[in-house]
């Protein structure tokens, strides 16, 4: 009877698509490099807007 039934239902996921490729880079960077790089990015722009006036 199952066979009968010509009905297609949602495959219940959601609409989400998965993805198994993993893509693996040759520079990686671990969480506390990134956050040390920004605050260092940020302590510049700051300076260049104090003093980057005096400097160009």
């Amino acid at each position: 009877m199952a066979e009968d039934n010509k009905i297609r239902l949602p495959s219940g996921q959601g609409g989400l698509t998965r993805y198994f490729d993993e893509s693996s880079s040759k520079i990686e960077f671990s969480p506390g490099a990134v956050i040390v790089l920004s605050v260092v990015v940020m302590v510049i722009i700051i300076l260049l807007h104090q003093f980057g006036g005096r400097f160009f």
